[in-house]
């Protein structure tokens, strides 16, 4: 095992990977942003370098600063956490070439996925199921429109280079096409410097369905089952859970073993995720593979009692898989929300600021928070402004929600405006309690979980108004 990482990261994933590693008896070495220079990550790790500025770009995009500092402190590997370099194969090949561990994949494997068209066909022709479309080179426009037509609408145009919702357009007419691919190729020129698209059957009120794979050295690859992350807004996922309500014991093992398939058809190695898209009768389809540990891996840890930042670093150092495919198991339900610096109201606008008052529930057997702030730090405005992780665990779905409704009731966040009270109204919503919500479902009825504010009866507002005009004269008279 290692004696020394790493963390090419900040914030929550930085102090996730720091606790595990602090179990372990491996030493940590943080790196840090004129912005984090007090960042709990850094008070948090046994050593801390700082590598530039405050934008991403002068720092954690930094790759050969981090190496720099890699190799000034001793260690012996590199963990990139998620965002940032974490699936950036030209930085996972310079830490091998120096010498380090690269904790997470390959970067064949990595590069493999860069591609969504690529990526697609290789899954093709491994047997892994894929959405009709057409992922061809050429990109003349009327072989584009013959090509639309052939496969049907509704289509979805994506930007076959790039992700994040960005280069994505929804065609429900041949009449709508030639449009929608102009506009869906500006954009993607615009943020990914290529405009190449691809075309795709467009699945209606789909489900999101991820399997976490893990892979080793040794040529095995497994998974630890799935997660559902249907209810996203722009994309975004907003609740993450384990297991899904929509999947019978057939299709949770057919879509395992087409992860499998996907991982191996790559050498995985180490902790990744295959996503799916899962058509209302139980079609699946494979998205992509999101190469490094994921945002929402604590429900799978909270369901299967496993430590998958153990896992990750056991295997980077050359250890097989802990357990056989047979050997996994689960129980219960969990449940992730993400607390969020934003506000609802004004179009999910990010917060910054410094946070006054920060009240979570304390962590116990059946909740967990994974967070990177604590009262009286600040949220940044060049990062990420999430706050905390909430994840509850309970014996099965109703229970779970129950829990993550107390435990919402129990957060208080003053300073950056919060997500909290949209949190709260969301796990209530119908759609979620009963477990038929889509992908799309929050874009088209938001109005319906924005928190609204209760209007006060007319005595009440005169009885408020008056006791704050006697508030004001009693305090005139001191």
């Amino acid at each position: 095992m290692f004696r020394k990482v790493l963390i090419a990261n900040r914030g929550e994933i930085a102090c996730r990977v720091i606790r595990t590693c602090r179990r372990l008896g491996i030493a940590t070495v943080a790196v840090y942003s004129d912005a984090d220079a007090n960042a709990q990550h850094v008070i948090q790790a046994d050593e801390a370098v700082h590598i530039g500025g405050s934008r991403p770009a002068e720092s954690y995009l930094r790759g050969d600063v981090i190496l720099d500092a890699a190799k000034r402190t001793g260690a012996e590997a590199i963990h990139p956490g998620y965002g940032f370099l974490s699936e950036n194969a030209d930085f996972a090949e310079a830490v091998e070439a120096t010498g380090l561990v690269f904790i997470g994949p390959g970067a064949a494997s990595m590069r493999k996925m860069g591609s969504k068209a690529g990526a697609k066909n290789l899954m093709q022709d491994h047997g892994v199921p894929v959405v009709p479309g057409y992922t061809g080179e050429n990109q003349d426009a009327a072989l584009l429109q013959r090509e639309a037509d052939r496969i049907g609408y509704p289509l979805m145009i994506k930007a076959a280079h790039g992700g994040g919702g960005k280069g994505m357009r929804i065609v429900r007419a041949s009449s709508e096409f030639a449009a929608n691919l102009e506009s869906c190729q500006r954009e993607a020129k615009n943020a990914f410097g290529r405009d190449r698209v691809l075309l795709e059957r467009y699945v209606e009120t789909p489900r999101h369905i991820e399997i976490q794979i893990f892979g080793d050295a040794h040529g095995e690859v497994i998974h630890l089952n799935e997660r559902e992350c249907s209810a996203q807004r722009r994309y975004q996922k907003v609740i993450e859970e384990s297991p899904s309500p929509f999947l019978t014991p057939a299709l949770r093992a057919q879509m395992g073993a087409a992860a499998v398939a996907a991982g191996k058809a790559i050498d995985y190695r180490n902790a990744g995720t295959v996503e799916f898209i899962v058509g209302p009768r139980g079609d699946f389809y494979f998205m992509e593979i999101n190469t490094r540990l994921q945002v929402e891996h604590p429900v799978t840890e909270l369901v299967t009692g496993l430590d998958l930042v153990e896992w990750q670093l056991r295997v980077a150092a050359g250890d097989p898989l802990p357990l056989l495919q047979d050997q996994v198991t689960t129980r219960g339900h969990a449940i992730e929300v993400r607390l969020y610096a934003e506000d609802p109201e004004q179009g999910f606008l990010p917060g910054s600021g410094r946070i006054t008052r920060l009240a979570l529930p304390q962590p116990d057997a059946r909740g967990r928070i994974d967070g990177g702030v604590i009262e009286g730090d600040t949220v940044s405005i060049f990062y990420d402004p999430m706050i905390a992780k909430m994840i509850v665990h309970d014996i099965d779905r109703p229970a779970a929600l129950r829990r993550l409704a107390e435990a919402l009731a129990q957060c208080d966040v003053l300073g950056p405006k919060s997500n909290i009270d949209f949190l709260e109204q969301l796990i209530r919503h119908p759609a979620v309690a009963k477990a038929t919500i889509d992908t799309g479902y929050l874009d088209r009825h938001l109005d319906e979980v924005l928190a609204t504010p209760t209007e006060l009866p007319e005595p009440a507002m005169i009885a408020a108004a008056c006791a704050e005009l006697l508030a004001e004269e009693t305090s005139a008279m001191d």
